[in-house]
């Protein structure tokens, strides 16, 4: 603030008053004072303010953005998240995204405006663009980004290994004797969506079979799938398999194809991606790929520490991949 009140010629109290609206300020001034700070990214220290009067040292935070926080495969991650976070002395504050790119992009703002010493985010679905990214990393807080990756902005991430995954999975149905596996996928700007969706097809090419195209579906989740399998499963060509992009969308067609009389496995096979409580809470039980959800807010929380405390330089990228298996169960040959 005394900087903004030095180059604009103001008092640093006027600039304070400013920031907060106040209306002893003229409406021309406070526009001319917000315009400035909103050039120069600075926003006010809500967390400082708050503890001005307080004896009480600030926590060291870390900000976290989830995607869905119901989401299985999410909230095992908050958990290792939060777990690692306690072990190294740090707190975490948590928001949720909801899929929506300008809710991330508020949620990004609000992270720096309360000085968290980092911030360890899933993007959502709908973003495209990443400048919110590039302003947090411009203004000097670390990122690391889980499972849904920024590859526009070279910073930390930590990611499964979703190509092995997928290719491990179709391998399987290819090997229990599926000959027409369809593919049900996320949008294609997701990284996870290229990396299943290119595990996928190599295994189906290394086997010497024909890639179907119209086998090929934009479906992640389970309402999409029941709405979606019955015409799928209607067709003289049906497939006798489906490999889903995640679990839930993978019970979606085991409910759908159960409706229409077939028999799981027997008629046809079903590999899901996640390993979630659902995997075994259905029936048949769903084969699918364990992600290792827990490990992977481990590993998120150490990068992210290591360069706050100095450990790793600031321009130090790490790339983690973690592996995955796959759980064989009822639901294929």
């Amino acid at each position: 603030m005394k900087d903004i009140a030095r180059e604009l010629g103001v008092s640093v109290a006027t600039v304070s008053r400013a920031l907060k609206d106040s209306p002893r300020i003229s409406e021309a001034q406070r526009e001319r004072i917000k315009a400035y700070a909103r050039e120069h990214n600075f926003y006010p220290n809500t967390l400082a303010e708050s503890l001005r009067h307080s004896r009480v040292a600030p926590n060291r935070v870390i900000g976290v953005i989830v995607p869905q926080i119901a989401h299985y495969y999410f909230s095992t991650i908050l958990s290792g998240i939060e777990e690692q976070a306690n072990v190294r002395g740090y707190r975490i504050m948590v928001a949720q995204s909801d899929e929506r790119y300008e809710r991330e992009r508020r949620i990004c703002e609000s992270f720096q405006q309360s000085r968290v010493c980092g911030i360890i985010v899933s993007q959502a679905k709908d973003t495209r663009d990443h400048a919110h990214f590039q302003r947090l990393l411009n203004s000097g807080v670390p990122l690391v980004f889980y499972d849904r990756i920024c590859t526009g902005i070279n910073t930390n991430r930590v990611v499964v290994d979703d190509y092995m995954g997928a290719f491990t999975a179709v391998t399987h149905l290819i090997e229990t004797g599926c000959k027409r596996i369809a593919f049900y996928g996320s949008p294609m700007q997701l990284e996870i969506s290229k990396n299943r969706y290119n595990g996928y097809y190599d295994a189906i090419v290394k086997h010497g079979m024909k890639i179907d195209e119209s086998l090929h579906f934009l479906c992640d989740n389970r309402a999409d799938a029941e709405a979606l399998t019955p015409e799928v499963l209607s067709r003289e060509d049906r497939p006798d398999a489906f490999f889903a992009v995640n679990d839930d969308t993978a019970i979606g067609i085991l409910y759908t194809a159960k409706r229409m009389g077939l028999n799981v496995p027997r008629d046809v096979s079903i590999c899901g991606f996640t390993n979630g409580e659902r995997a075994i809470a259905c029936d048949p039980m769903l084969t699918t790929v364990e992600q290792r959800g827990h490990m992977v807010g481990e590993e998120a929380v150490d990068i992210l520490v290591n360069h706050v405390e100095g450990i790793l330089p600031m321009d130090k990228v790490v790339k983690k991949v973690v592996r995955t298996r796959l759980v064989v169960r009822g639901t294929t040959r």
